[in-house]
């Protein structure tokens, strides 16, 4: 446990403005206090106490917060959902006082009700009055984050916005071809298929890849043209619900012909033939390359390829609207989570829990919100009418805006606070706005699931199964896909694994969870 500290020197790097720190309403303690922190995230993978950000923060609040991380290289296991840093400072049987970590839910709220963390339901009732403002908001962000127990044991991040991904098409291509934009699975098909067969690129070479993915489950995501399902949520793989019922898609009809067709696609070239191994680049070489055609991917980012026109004459890539399935429907499955399993917590070490609270309640001021998601008032951006308004030397730096903002510890997913969409509107071009509008009025998204917190025998039954499960439906998709067996020949087959390996015994947990954590 860190002791009560002098900071001198405080304000003479954070670049606020005198005004902003002499009204004093955001000041905490009368004296400087200091709480260790562990913090961990794939994009900063330790704490740093040199953030201007977090230099401001606690010039304002009065607490400064000291790394004490275990653990830097931060890998985060899929088939468990902790992160190796977390489980390693577990071990050490040190905890700080803050822990804030990606993945952290499922981890504070297993070892939260064993003491490891401190309950935070009666704290933010007594000494956040921000942060309680927006739960009782949200009543359903509550229940999401609230373990078996009924307690929360962290603060979230939490998005903002609604739309993330979107069907994207290269709509200089269908002209060039004499093809309207696609409204229909069928018509998508034919358009890709256009793309293989009739060299929309012009160079004579039959090189140009229909449809290709930087995140390969994103391809999987196709099987709703088919009325299938690919998750429930913003993270892959995730089970859904339907009609209050849990179920996981990859145990559908829809799923099945899905797959069919998928690799009905693949065998026929409408599929980049190195889906599953290209990797993240493939969005930059097949579209810089003047050879990707489709693909389903963020607004903002994709985007910005229409930089590219200064390049490739007469290059477009726009967002289109879900195709219609074969029923008809048009939906959009993914969709920006309100809110995610990162964030942070109390330690039960931490001799300072409500001073805590409210440095956790500062994120949700207006200040402190704007701080989170901006930076620095005159480093990052200016105050116009009100509003925050990011410099025009910053968004023209040839970094990407999150990545600058994640320099100075803005926009810390590891942090829990309340994201603002306005940040990436200012860096959204007029395709990503016009694609945005388009979904809007189309009413395509549908609700997602945000999880369930399991007691301690349903949390046996779905870490006894889950994990082998995941894997061979993953297994058998990827060869389905690939052409090394037939998913309508080997159906029943795969079913009958499926339960046999403790499918029903996982979905009855996750039944059972989700009705006590959301009233069903």
């Amino acid at each position: 446990m860190r002791k009560l500290t002098l900071i001198s020197g405080l304000l003479l790097t954070t670049g606020l403005a005198a005004p902003a720190l002499s009204d004093g309403h955001l000041r905490i303690v009368d004296e400087p206090l200091e709480l260790s922190i562990q913090m961990n995230h794939a994009r900063y993978p330790v704490y740093d106490e040199n953030w201007p950000v977090e230099k401001a923060a606690s010039a304002w609040t009065g607490i400064s917060l000291k790394d004490a991380t275990v653990g830097a290289n931060t890998r985060t296991s899929e088939n468990d959902g902790k992160t190796e840093a977390l489980n390693l400072m577990l071990a050490s049987g040190q905890i700080p006082d803050i822990v804030g970590s990606s993945r952290l839910k499922d981890f504070v709220n297993q070892y939260g009700p064993e003491g490891a963390f401190i309950p935070l339901n009666d704290l933010i009732d007594e000494h956040a009055p921000n942060l309680k403002a927006y739960l009782d908001e949200r009543p359903e962000i509550k229940s999401a984050i609230s373990a078996a127990d009924g307690n929360m044991y962290y603060v979230p991040y939490l998005p903002d916005g609604k739309y993330g991904r979107a069907y994207w098409m290269r709509t200089d291509w269908l002209e060039k071809l004499g093809l309207d934009v696609p409204e229909t699975v069928e018509e998508y098909e034919a358009a890709l298929r256009a793309f293989k067969t009739q060299d929309p690129n012009g160079n004579g070479k039959a090189d140009e890849v229909p449809y290709f993915a930087r995140q390969w489950p994103e391809l999987i995501r196709l099987v709703t043209l088919w009325d299938g399902r690919s998750s429930g949520s913003d993270t892959y793989h995730d089970f859904y619900v339907d009609n209050g019922k849990m179920a996981h898609p990859y145990a559908g009809e829809g799923y099945r012909e899905g797959i069919k067709n998928l690799a009905r696609w693949y065998k026929e070239g409408l599929i980049d033939a190195e889906i599953f191994t290209r990797g993240s680049s493939s969005r930059d070489y097949l579209l810089s390359e003047n050879l990707g055609g489709a693909t389903h991917d963020w607004f903002a980012s994709t985007s910005g390829y229409n930089r590219l026109s200064a390049d490739i004459e007469g290059f477009e890539i726009k967002a289109i609207a879900p195709p219609a399935s074969i029923s008809g429907k048009r939906i959009e499955e993914h969709r920006r989570i309100p809110i995610k399993p990162d964030g942070w917590a109390i330690g039960y070490t931490n001799e300072h829990p409500v001073e805590t609270i409210k440095y956790f309640d500062f994120w949700f001021t207006e200040e402190g919100r704007r701080l989170a998601n901006f930076g620095i008032e005159g480093e990052q951006y200016d105050m116009v009418d009100g509003k925050p308004i990011f410099k025009e030397e910053f968004l023209n730096n040839t970094k990407p805006v999150n990545n600058q903002l994640y320099e100075i510890g803005s926009q810390l997913q590891a942090r829990g606070y309340f994201q603002d969409y306005n940040y990436e509107i200012q860096w959204s071009n007029e395709y990503a706005l016009e694609g945005i509008a388009l979904y809007d009025e189309g009413d395509y998204l549908i609700d997602q699931f945000l999880g369930v917190a399991f007691t301690p025998d349903e949390q046996k039954v779905y870490d006894k199964n889950w994990g082998s499960i995941r894997d061979y439906m993953l297994e058998r998709q990827q060869a389905w896909i690939l052409g090394q067996g037939d998913v309508e020949a080997d159906w029943d087959d795969y079913t009958a694994t499926l339960n046999k390996m403790g499918l029903q015994d996982v979905l009855a947990v996750m039944q059972s969870a989700y009705d006590r954590q959301y009233g069903g």
